[in-house]
């Protein structure tokens, strides 16, 4: 009979996804459980070398509230992480269920970078010049105080500067399960 667990699930029995070896975790499996949690889509921007950078992320999340705090999960092995590191300044756009196309191309590996941009509306911020895009239910732009080194990832600790929401009304993109869905 195997125990249950802190989740719930009974260690050995199906909800077990280590293997069969304590500590030796799939990493497929891993994928398939953080995958059940439910996360809003973003896009992170920077600009660098006068070019416009941009990432689809939803390894976002609020830190702290005095000061005001978020951080981004940025691939080191990305272009991105270049963009970000050298410019140490950054915006974030949560997207609207609108933005999918827009999420997808900017998740897209090898696409150009020259003119990325070009066909999604977006505005400059006012504190960075950062684009943000339109299609947004908020957006914020940063200033980098913080990168710590986690894995194949550096966490990007950034102050907000300023704040809009430029979609207020409209309604988030989620990310479950690997695939885009819609709140309702």
């Amino acid at each position: 009979m195997s125990e249950p667990s802190p989740a719930g699930g009974r260690l050995g029995g199906p909800a077990d996804l280590t293997g069969a070896g304590r500590g030796v975790v799939d990493p497929q499996a891993f994928r398939a459980v953080v995958g059940r949690f439910a996360t809003g889509v973003t896009v992170v921007t920077a600009r660098y070398q006068g070019l416009d950078h941009a990432m689809t992320a939803n390894a976002f999340a609020s830190v702290s509230l005095e000061p005001l705090l978020v951080l981004v999960c940025v691939e080191q092995e990305a272009r991105f992480s270049d963009a970000i590191l050298a410019t140490g300044e950054w915006g974030v756009s949560v997207l609207d269920a609108s933005s999918r196309p827009a999420s997808t191309w900017l998740a897209e590996r090898g696409r150009p970078l020259h003119g990325q941009l070009d066909r999604i509306a977006f505005r400059r911020g006012p504190q960075t010049g950062v684009a943000l895009l339109e299609s947004s239910l908020g957006t914020l732009e940063c200033r980098t105080t913080a990168v710590h080194a986690a894995g194949d990832h550096d966490i990007v600790v950034g102050e907000v500067l300023s704040l809009g929401t430029p979609q207020p009304d409209g309604q988030p993109l989620i990310w479950y399960r690997g695939r885009y869905r819609n709140l309702s």
